[in-house]
């Protein structure tokens, strides 16, 4: 899969790579949004919203975006310069060396994430862009520009042109050609889209319990907190906040929930605590909603 380059690859090396590369993209897509509310195989939406926020002053928010964007460049820089640093040394084979990187942010990421509570998920965001980058970088390399496995806009065009051109015969005879690149693309697709529902799948099943209801949602939590309401459910009254003092912890159901530095309720699972991925975001706004509560 990795031994042969450039023009002596065929269909056949090709389609290998790219239906377990674009797999894997699928997975950290679709993972990377449950798990930190980012796409992170891709960066033109992240772009978008850096020009976005530069226009409406929001630079802080604007940065992180750019810092997103940055990060896939330098993952593809990275990637081509170890692979022509080290390409005359011909008992190395060069691809594995940024598959290596990217196998170890891949692997530590899912396996530290098991026991350590991120509290800079855009760290987190740039490392997955970093190694999408690595992998766009060297399979774009190694396929001689014929395989992208990260990304689909590019692909959905290519696969309506060469569509549109098998209804044109004598303008393109080579239709055996125009097939097999048209497989090639629809392989890479169905293998991103198989990799994001098993990615979904194992991650909603095995991490976040996305079916469970028996957790409150910390910004439905807050809002009850800060305006002196009480929480609800079709089950119970749980907690009233009329009261002058508010507890400082509260149990529902097998959730613990305490009020954190910030004056604001989240839950002592990092599980639980991850499922409202906006939540990170009262980290960095926290004494703006502290102001914004005192005055109204």
């Amino acid at each position: 899969m990795f031994r042969h380059q450039g023009k002596t690859r065929t269909l056949k090396h090709n389609l290998r790579i790219a239906t377990v590369l674009s797999f894997v993209a699928g997975i950290v897509n679709v993972t990377g949004f449950l798990f930190l509310g980012q796409l992170t195989t891709n960066v033109t939406g992240h772009f978008s919203l850096f020009i976005t926020n530069l226009s409406t002053l929001n630079f802080y928010t604007g940065f992180v975006y750019l810092a997103y964007t940055s990060s896939f460049f330098i993952g593809s820089f990275v990637s081509s310069f170890l692979i022509e640093q080290f390409k005359k040394n011909k008992r190395l084979n060069i691809f594995v060396l940024p598959t290596i990187i990217e196998c170890i942010i891949l692997i530590g990421i899912g396996i530290s994430s098991l026991f350590i509570e991120f509290t800079i998920p855009d760290i987190i965001v740039c490392l997955l862009l970093f190694a999408m980058g690595l992998q766009n970088s060297f399979v774009t390399k190694i396929s001689n520009a014929v395989v992208r496995t990260t990304h689909l806009t590019g692909l959905f065009t290519d696969l309506g042109i060469e569509i549109s051109q098998l209804f044109f015969p004598i303008s393109h005879p080579n239709t055996k050609q125009l097939k097999s690149t048209i497989k090639l693309r629809v392989y890479i697709i169905l293998s991103f889209l198989t990799g994001g529902l098993v990615g979904g799948f194992f991650y909603s099943k095995f991490q976040l319990q996305l079916g469970n209801f028996n957790m409150l949602n910390h910004q439905y939590i807050n809002l009850a907190y800060k305006t002196h309401g009480s929480i609800h459910t079709f089950d119970e009254d749980i907690l009233d906040f009329t009261q002058d003092e508010a507890p400082q912890t509260f149990t529902y159901k097998e959730f613990v929930y305490f009020l954190n530095a910030y004056d604001l309720y989240q839950s002592e699972s990092p599980v639980a605590y991850r499922l409202c991925n906006q939540f990170y975001g009262i980290k960095r706004y926290g004494n703006k909603i502290a102001r914004f509560t005192e005055e109204n």
